[in-house]
């Protein structure tokens, strides 16, 4: 399917930048098939998308490939002709297909994992069901958190009786200093006991550490519950790698299959912690499908998601985030030392991926970041989108997907080197 086509050009001033960022160890994206305009043309064909705005806000959710839509409009309509006479008959043998194939890719077991509508529903079901929290202890989050994330731990620790510790991360981050900030609010508060970490901020991009985070929670008593929802598809690894026992993860942003699906994972010797739902019934208590009651679900999305797996692993895991990265590294190495522009992530390798937000010195506001990211759509027809929630101030968040070319992001180069240049 992926055959080539003709090259984009990457203006001078970009391709230099990232050039001699690369020589300077910023990035290992050195593999050549990141830069092949011609292959990841042909990746970008396979996406029927508007073409008269440059969309850098792929944030949100991940817009299917076109055999993917296809497919799920075929399984809708399959659905809908044979109603209840499937659904009652059949159904669960394929779901089931699905989950033991989706458990394979992350590297869990078929009973460590459920669907859910998402990885906020999925978040929701592990924090409102963990129960080992006791009267005074405490739970804790960070300003990069996800908002209804961080209400639902605040209802947790007031549920229990407990205290609540909210973080806020330092600017600039890195690797080891993440480590040590988390080492250090540990030791700070021992009556912490449950931690949500985010692997991949939504609102500035960055990656957190999880697994050394994890295993130096777990050994002060610590259980983690891990915000994965833009970063399966988005980054290539599996369960295993971020080393936690409950994590939440998102199918409709970057493995891209269709809105509504997700999942949640516990692992197998630790289900007793997490409550089943109230609704749920008597056989499904000791199972983990228990532990979620959403009714009923989007047959048609669920059926989908094999298709969407398809697709990514014919794109290849390592190769697409690879590619993401390079995008991002594109734009940001050649508007990080600009007058006037703080580039939010950093371009140590571990710590982004394809998400970077970037805000104006001293313009902090909602407002400010509203109106920048008007004059980035309205002057150079570049769409963003602004975020609010970090402790230094809203900022504005891009984020390329793999329909967007080189192009793309030199143009939000430019057009920044336009307005703080």
């Amino acid at each position: 399917m992926l055959k080539g086509a003709a090259a984009v050009a990457v203006p001078s001033f970009v391709s230099a930048a990232f050039s001699k960022s690369k020589a300077a160890g910023l990035s290992d994206e050195s593999n050549k098939a990141v830069e092949d305009e011609a292959f990841w043309r042909d990746v970008a064909n396979a996406y029927d998308v508007r073409r008269n705005v440059i969309n850098l806000e792929n944030g949100y959710w991940g817009v299917m490939a076109r055999p993917v839509a296809e497919r799920y409009i075929e399984q809708l309509k399959r659905v809908n002709y044979n109603n209840s006479y499937y659904a009652r008959r059949s159904y669960n043998e394929d779901l089931a297909s699905v989950g033991g194939a989706l458990a394979a890719l992350l590297g869990a077991a078929p009973e460590e994992i459920a669907l859910t509508r998402g990885a906020t529903e999925a978040l929701k079901t592990l924090i409102t069901g963990y129960n080992r929290l006791k009267q005074g202890d405490a739970v804790l989050y960070a300003d990069l958190d996800y908002g209804s994330m961080q209400a639902m731990m605040d209802w947790r620790a007031a549920q229990s009786g407990g205290e609540v510790i909210r973080l806020a991360i330092p600017e600039p981050a890195t690797h080891d200093g993440l480590i040590a900030f988390y080492k250090k609010a540990l030791e700070d508060n021992p009556s912490v006991k449950l931690l949500l970490l985010t692997h991949i901020s939504h609102r500035t991009g960055l990656v957190v550490p999880v697994k050394e985070i994890v295993a130096m929670a777990r050994a002060a008593g610590v259980d983690c519950i891990v915000d994965a929802a833009h970063s399966w598809g988005q980054m290539d690894f599996d369960a295993s790698d971020l080393g936690a026992d409950f994590i939440g993860f998102n199918l409709h942003k970057w493995i891209g299959a269709p809105v509504g699906a997700g999942i949640v994972y516990i692992k197998q010797d630790r289900l007793a912690d997490i409550d089943p739902d109230p609704a749920a019934d008597a056989w499904a208590r000791d199972h983990i499908t228990g532990r979620v009651h959403t009714g009923t679900a989007n047959f048609a999305a669920y059926l989908t998601i094999p298709e969407a797996l398809k697709f990514h692993l014919e794109v290849g895991p390592a190769r697409k985030a690879a590619r993401l990265a390079y995008l991002r590294n594109l734009w940001v190495h050649a508007s990080r030392n600009l007058p006037g522009l703080q580039i939010l992530a950093p371009d140590d390798p571990r710590l982004h991926a394809a998400i970077t937000s970037f805000r104006s010195d001293g313009k902090i506001s909602a407002e400010d970041n509203i109106a920048l990211a008007a004059r980035l759509l309205d002057e150079f027809n570049i769409y963003t989108v602004h975020r609010t929630g970090v402790a230094g101030g809203a900022c504005v968040r891009a984020t390329p997907a793999l329909y967007n070319s080189a192009d793309d992001v030199a143009a939000l180069a430019r057009a920044l080197k336009t307005i703080y240049g």
